[in-house]
């Protein structure tokens, strides 16, 4: 039996899909692990209602942890909860940690540090896929998201919102990652293999903030209310 492992899960693609890639390999998943902005009440940095990653997080049948962060938070009250929350899992037999991350060197060794100083070990399920490659897989697997935020300086605001079918990769700018890993865009996963039943989401009214621009998503009453 492998080892059980916690998942660091930011409720967006590129989690899925390793979160996917485990599940093919058979490997358990003790928990979601997710930072969640405080007074906002939205997972930290893509902007999605908690209501949205609760019902995730039932959906995909693995119970979830919140990590409860300040607006603006600094490194080292990140760090400090981070901490205590895998201290508890820790505790609990847990040794490893698997990330959606695919090439930022440094984000990697940043990781893999703080996980060592705790005595655990850090799993990259897509680490070095190609991007291209990954969105095809994405497709083929019949996963479906949605674009909940992006950076205006390499994306114009009309992606905020829009479905990632074949039209949004189609439009995309060349210097633009497929898979958003330079931070271009972020997204909520609402369908796919790894879902018992799809998430109604709806897409609602598109704001700036603290240089993004995010669009709020909300629970709707039919998954098909998510418009391509």
């Amino acid at each position: 039996m492998p080892e059980r492992v916690l998942f660091c899960w930011s409720g967006g693609k590129d989690s899925a899909m390793a979160l996917h890639a485990l599940r093919q390999d058979c490997v358990p998943v003790a928990a979601l692990l997710t930072t969640v902005t405080e007074t906002y009440d939205r997972i930290s940095m893509h902007g999605v209602r908690r209501e949205l990653l609760v019902q995730q997080a039932q959906s995909i049948g693995i119970p979830l942890y919140e990590v409860r962060i300040p607006p603006h938070c600094v490194n080292p009250i990140y760090e400090a909860r981070m901490e205590e929350a895998l201290r508890i899992h820790y505790d609990a037999g847990v040794r490893t940690v698997a990330f959606g991350d695919i090439f930022l060197e440094d984000l990697r060794a940043y990781r893999e540090k703080n996980l060592a100083r705790i005595g655990m070990t850090a799993l990259f399920p897509i680490w070095k896929r190609d991007t291209h490659e990954l969105i095809r897989s994405l497709h083929a697997a019949d996963f479906r998201a949605i674009a909940a935020c992006i950076d205006p300086k390499v994306l114009d605001r009309s992606f905020a919102g829009r479905e990632l079918d074949a039209s949004f990769f189609r439009d995309l700018p060349p210097n633009v990652d497929p898979c958003g890993e330079n931070g271009e865009f972020h997204t909520f996963v609402f369908d796919g293999p790894i879902f018992r039943k799809p998430i109604p989401v709806s897409a609602g009214e598109v704001v700036e903030r603290d240089s993004f621009i995010y669009c709020d998503l909300f629970p709707s009453e039919s998954p098909s209310a998510a418009s391509r």
